[in-house]
């Protein structure tokens, strides 16, 4: 299960890595949900209110992809996503990290929080969760993010600047994304980053 699919851009290339597996998406908004459907026809997509999931223990692997930041109760859904795993299944969680490159993008974004590291392993292991891998990542771009988060200071500032970026600029910027995932498949664990 994806908590939180969006328009199904992650169930894709889960989907293209393990062509077997029963996917489902979850989604609370239904517009996403179309485009999900159209991306990955063999899934199954339901529309969801994580706060208000039912006490199962029904799947093997959820994943919440940059979603729990948006919700207030996130304990509650930490929890309840929690409950939905079978007895030895996985969660796999990301959410922006460090208070202090909060900006306009953040609320552009309807982000009500970034967290800490120990915050996030507190909220997780309270809620019945054992971590077994905890890193950060875009780590490498952490200084440009910064600078980015001092020109959203600016009054003048659209948070889309950061998606308007010449196509140059952000093949440069994957490439170093995929140094850095290189070097935590080599076992290498960051401590700070943007997640």
């Amino acid at each position: 299960l994806e908590v939180g699919c969006g328009t199904g851009f992650v169930l894709q290339a889960v989907r293209k890595a393990y062509p077997e597996a029963l996917l489902q998406g979850s989604e609370y908004f239904e517009e996403g949900l179309a485009h999900a459907r159209q991306r990955v026809p063999s899934a199954k997509f339901t529309q969801l209110d994580a706060r208000k999931m039912e006490k199962q223990e029904r799947y093997d692997v959820i994943g919440a992809f940059d979603v729990i930041e948006h919700i207030n109760e996130d304990e509650l859904v930490l929890l309840n996503l929690s409950q939905a795993l079978v007895p030895g299944g996985t969660m796999l969680l990301t959410v922006p990290q460090h208070r202090w490159l909060w900006s306009a993008v953040d609320e552009h974004a309807c982000h009500v929080r970034r967290y800490t590291r120990r915050e996030l392993v507190r909220k997780v292991t309270k809620n019945g969760l054992t971590v077994e891998y905890v890193t950060s990542f875009v780590c490498l771009l952490v200084p440009l993010m910064w600078l980015s988060r001092l020109r959203a200071s600016n009054e003048n500032y659209d948070p889309m600047d950061e998606f308007r970026i010449p196509r140059w600029l952000n093949q440069l910027l994957e490439m170093i994304m995929y140094i850095e995932i290189g070097l935590l498949k080599l076992g290498v664990r960051f401590s700070f980053g943007g997640s």
